[in-house]
């Protein structure tokens, strides 16, 4: 039944492929015949192209015009157009978000029309995007609602039952049995085509799996092809009773909402779960939200404070068939589910990296940006410094006052070293 699921989305994921291709080359043949139109080009990383330099080199640019150096340590007035440039450059193309929307694509890929220019290109693309429209609403949508009711029921049934089991290896070895189980179900109601690389790296029992966080569903993705311990809030409600249900079989980690606060119970309860090494790798996303998959933004520290052996795990969405990023802003976790499961399929490849370990002299933060480099690296994602919960909050006060001390250290701290070097000299004298 399984082998049979399997094809089935193959023969999906060919089908639709080839559907793209054509729609891409009618929409390319429709421009070609109406230069009117303006050809889309491919989107850029960003409208503006950025100076790589430090704020020392780019303002001793600007201060070359005047013949003053920048060593000289005194306010110039020409400074303040580099925080001019810096502030426009933010408004015009601010970087950061960017991140938290939809990633745009090129190309019609028949689910939504992210371009002007595809409002209309003939009659048949037209005709082909409400068959579409008819096969993935009337046909796929049912199918796909029926799969992930059943995988759900038999994840709270399965692991209930589990539970009731004394705490051997029978248990250990059926609750990873029914939650691997309830998970690929749960992924063909998606119709997740899931490729895995470079399976010899998988996390082990014992240790830390960290990813970038793309969606909900990453879980899904990822327990699709291993066991693994979840980490989060205690909710009430459906999540409450799937919760409670998992952790008789399994000792995931749970925390109140009062306990989420305490930095340190958190830190000693998964330090704890680390230090067994028969307990299953912990699944965390360190990055704290969703990223619309072109990039990836600061790791949190705390993941890396715990100790043991770090799994990084790379994950990137095609987004041809699907858009896999939850807008939490825009979509309630509803909204998402139903665009998920009206999409062509669900293709995403998973790249298991080699473990890692903080090496000597190394802080949790130059860890964590390590991992978070990796991961980028191997995913092809844009690796950012900031931080993920821009998306909610304000920037920080400890940002400016970076941006400021940084200015002061050029100004007036060269200028009062300048003032103490003679004093130096006259003393050593």
């Amino acid at each position: 039944m399984t082998d049979l699921c399997e094809g089935g989305m193959d023969d999906l994921w060919s089908i639709t492929t080839l559907l793209l291709q054509w729609a891409t080359l009618r929409i390319q043949r429709g421009h070609r015949d109406r230069p009117t139109l303006p050809v889309p080009a491919p989107l850029p990383n960003g409208l503006i192209q950025r100076e790589g330099g430090s704020m020392e080199q780019e303002m001793g640019e600007l201060r070359r015009y005047r013949t003053q150096s920048i060593s000289r340590g005194e306010f110039a007035l020409s400074d303040s157009f580099y925080f001019y440039r810096k502030g426009l450059e933010s408004i015009v193309d601010d970087q950061v978000t960017q991140r938290f929307s939809s990633e745009e694509l090129v190309s019609w890929n028949l689910l939504t029309r992210t371009n002007h220019n595809f409002h209309y290109i003939s009659l048949r693309l037209t005709v082909i995007w409400g068959l579409g429209v008819i096969i993935r609403y009337c046909v796929l949508f049912p199918l796909r609602i029926t799969l992930a009711i059943i995988g759900i029921s038999w994840l709270v049934i399965g692991t209930t039952l589990v539970g009731f089991l004394p705490n051997r290896r029978v248990k250990n070895w059926l609750s990873e049995l029914v939650h691997l189980m309830c998970y690929r179900i749960c992924a063909r109601g998606l119709s997740a085509t899931i490729q895995y690389h470079n399976k010899n790296n998988k996390p082990q029992k014992g240790g830390i799996c960290v990813a970038n966080h793309t969606s909900p569903i990453d879980i899904v993705i990822l327990a699709n092809d291993g066991c693994y311990a979840m980490v989060g809030q205690s909710h009430s409600g459906l999540m409450g009773v799937i919760q409670r249900s998992m952790v008789r079989s399994c000792p995931h980690v749970w925390f109140e909402r009062s306990e989420m606060r305490d930095r340190h119970a958190v830190t000693s309860r998964l330090r704890a779960h680390v230090a067994a090494k028969r307990n299953l790798p912990i699944l965390i996303f360190p990055e704290g939200t969703c990223i619309n998959n072109t990039s990836v933004m600061m790791f949190k520290k705390g993941s890396f404070e715990i100790g043991g052996t770090i799994y990084p795990v790379a994950i990137k969405y095609d987004p041809r068939f699907g858009d896999a990023f939850w807008n939490s802003a825009k979509y309630n976790m509803v909204s998402y589910l139903l665009r998920m499961m009206t999409s062509w399929a669900i293709v995403v490849n998973v790249w298991y990296l080699p473990p890692m370990t903080r090496q000597e002299g190394e802080d949790a933060t130059k860890f964590a940006n390590r991992v978070k480099s990796a991961i980028a690296h191997q995913g092809g994602l844009l690796d950012m410094a900031w931080d993920g919960s821009l998306k909610r909050d304000k920037v920080k006060e400890e940002f400016k006052e970076h941006q400021q001390k940084m200015y002061s250290s050029m100004v007036v701290g060269k200028k009062a070293r300048n003032s103490q070097e003679p004093h130096t000299e006259s003393s050593k004298s």
